[in-house]
């Protein structure tokens, strides 16, 4: 492959050119309330070509035979008249990596997963329960006309669970994802069927709680919805594409203004970052799919925005250089901006050092829905386990109190950070044809300052 790809990268007279090609290997299973619903083994790959003339030129094909054709494509979408494209200049690189897997996928057979579902059900009495498990295999192979050649090999397994229960007449329901880049060592990660056993038992007792009060409160939000707030409200707003508006008819825009690096956002103990090289993170990667080294990027710093995330493209348009943040969720997708690691940087309390001096209160463990605009300023998170706060000390459970707030609004109130670090997994969604790619977000327990919840 390695030699098909140089071939024909020397066919190319152009300011740059690159070849890019993967395999990804799926297999899923599917267990809805006792009954396996759908298994699935899935093999597909590709080449994807990119092309700098005047103007940035992308084709991609999954056959040998078709490579010349794609890299015709690829020069002649190249060549704009009257346009220059901007990419950055970055440093070559020469490498071979592949994710630790302690537990190798290959190894897990479908009766044992199918097994795994089936008794994690068999364990629960709601009457609503879904289960996926997922595991994949991506091999890479990057190749670009400065030099580089990046091969790579990432495994990666996820669950999915969506569970419903009912009591006195009240429907609730959650669901969760839990993801690695790694193998099946996510069964010991997770005490899986321990976790939503203690998952029906708490949404048994949310539908019975009462109304969350409304007013103006003191909030802690746990570990999961730090998570959802850090990935909307500041990774989304900071990628650069989104800033310069080329997401604008596909996902939206962003607050954040190119000029507005060193601009206060939140108070001095607010740190979030994304990053990459998080070991086991399920957006985990050493190199990007441009070939540039993964880092940890600081996206608001002491309470101040402090860096977008940059492909070489958006980097060469701002004069920067990549910080890694190229990904491709295919073979046929090209790299834009996003997120793999995103989270609230832990701080220096405790759980009970959060709360001690909480006189009214509402602690919001986890979230039931989410919505933010599209510039993800105005959002709003309703819980699903919360309780009431009291002297220092966690009370009865109430039902589904609703935050509404700017960005800005939120980070401003935090006072106080956790030392406590959870992660979850999610698949975030972006571009035009859509791409899915793979994340953890997360967090400490925050504390934040006098907001008004209803």
């Amino acid at each position: 492959m390695e030699d098909i790809m140089e071939k024909l990268l020397g066919k190319v007279s152009a300011r740059y050119a690159e070849i890019r090609y993967m395999r990804i290997r799926n297999s899923e299973v599917v267990v809805k309330n006792g009954v396996v619903n759908g298994v699935e083994y899935s093999e597909e790959g590709g080449f994807a070509i990119r092309i700098i003339n005047s103007g940035i030129g992308f084709a991609a094909t999954n056959r040998v035979d078709k490579l010349e054709e794609a890299l015709q494509l690829a020069e002649k979408l190249s060549k704009v008249s009257g346009y220059e494209a901007k990419f950055s200049q970055e440093k070559s690189y020469q490498d071979s990596w592949e994710a630790e897997e302690k537990k190798k996928i290959e190894n897990m057979g479908m009766e044992e997963k199918i097994e795994l579902l089936l008794d994690i059900d068999k364990s629960l009495t709601a009457p609503m329960k879904i289960q996926a498990l997922h595991d994949k295999i991506i091999e890479k192979i990057y190749m670009n006309s400065e030099g580089s050649l990046i091969k790579a090999r990432i495994p990666r397994v996820e669950y999915f669970y969506m569970m419903g229960v009912m009591e006195n007449g009240n429907f609730e329901q959650s669901y969760r994802q839990y993801g690695i880049t790694g193998g099946y060592e996510l069964l010991d990660m997770w005490p899986l069927q321990d976790m939503l056993l203690e998952e029906e038992k708490t949404l048994r007792a949310v539908a019975k709680a009462r109304k969350s009060p409304e007013g103006t409160f003191d909030l802690v939000v746990g570990p999961e919805v730090a998570g959802i707030i850090a990935h909307e409200s500041c990774g989304h707003p900071t990628e650069a594409d989104r800033i310069m508006g080329r997401e604008a008819a596909q996902a939206g825009e962003s607050f954040i203004k190119p000029e507005m690096i060193g601009t206060k956002i939140g108070s001095e103990v607010v740190n979030v970052v994304d990053d990459p090289t998080v070991p086991k993170s399920f957006g985990y990667y050493k190199y990007d799919d441009e070939g540039i080294p993964a880092r940890r990027r600081y996206l608001y710093k002491e309470g101040k925005i402090n860096e977008f995330l940059h492909n070489r493209e958006s980097a060469g348009k701002m004069g920067v250089h990549s910080n890694g943040a190229a990904r491709s969720s295919s073979w046929d997708r090209e790299p834009i901006a996003r997120m793999s690691t995103t989270f609230f940087e832990p701080g220096d309390y405790t759980f009970e050092e959060l709360i001690e001096d909480v006189k009214h209160g509402i602690y919001m463990k986890s979230f039931t829905e989410w919505n933010i605009d599209d510039i993800r300023y105005n959002q709003k998170y309703v819980g699903r386990e919360a309780y009431l706060i009291e002297n220092g000390e966690i009370k009865e459970a109430v039902k589904r109190p609703v935050l509404e707030i700017t960005t800005p609004g939120f980070y401003s109130r935090v006072d106080a950070i956790g030392k406590d670090l959870e992660f979850y997994a999610g698949t975030c969604g972006k571009g035009d044809p859509m791409q899915g790619v793979d994340v953890w977000m997360g967090g400490p327990h925050l504390r934040v300052r006098g907001i008004k919840m209803r």
